[in-house]
């Protein structure tokens, strides 16, 4: 696969994910969801911290600013290594399977550093109003933007019985993540190179030389 078309496959990724947050995020109040299907909803809220809402600060005795800054430097400097190691395997002309999946994660990592490094910059609060794109009063700072994410699939949500042990009562919720096309990216390439392993990493047989019986 070719520097061209996996730059190609990253620039449609990175399209589709900016142009679907900026919507959600100049049409959607933070909170608001639309119900595509019962199964399926467009919710928008924004992530300050790693997968899942994780913040360093809840890991490490560090403030919330710290984590931010911290965080948003680290998938900096992940992201200069991926895109080393997509650069690398294309110069080596390794196979397309692991060429696609490296895409993938690059351009979903980039998608996201986009949010954290210039959306507090651009977009003032989306609290109780909708955000405006290059507003004159932005909600943040360069580094510390937040991640907007908008794809939610609660495909089942119901209550436990009664009679089940501890959870009995309790709601269950699958899948509660909520989560955007650059999380996805990343996913699909990962699972690429899980589920495809060996085409993505083939071992080159060694040819043994045949030995001669003496």
């Amino acid at each position: 696969m070719s520097l061209k078309k996996s730059l190609i496959l990253i620039i449609g990724v990175l399209l589709i994910d900016q142009i679907s947050k900026i919507y959600i995020k100049t049409h959607f109040v933070l909170g608001e969801y639309h119900e595509v299907f019962g199964w399926f909803k467009i919710l928008f809220i924004e992530n300050e911290g790693a997968a899942w809402g994780t913040k360093l600060s809840d890991i490490l005795p560090v403030s919330d600013s710290s984590g931010k800054l911290f965080l948003t430097i680290f998938r900096l400097l992940a992201i200069t290594g991926i895109g080393y190691w997509l650069y690398d395997i294309i110069r080596k002309t390794s196979p397309k399977t692991l060429i696609i999946a490296v895409s993938l994660i690059f351009a979903g990592a980039v998608g996201n550093i986009i949010d954290s490094v210039f959306y507090g910059v651009i977009f003032d609060d989306s609290q109780n109003q909708v955000a405006t794109l290059f507003s004159d009063e932005p909600y943040g700072r360069i580094f510390y933007g937040k991640v907007v994410d908008m794809l939610y699939f609660p495909m089942i949500d119901t209550t436990w019985p009664e009679w089940v042990p501890w959870v009995g009562g309790n709601n269950f919720r699958f899948f509660e993540p909520v989560f955007n096309i650059a999380d996805s990216a990343i996913s699909i390439g990962v699972a690429i190179l899980i589920v495809f392993n060996k085409k993505a990493f083939p071992k080159n047989e060694l040819e043994k030389p045949e030995t001669q019986n003496s």
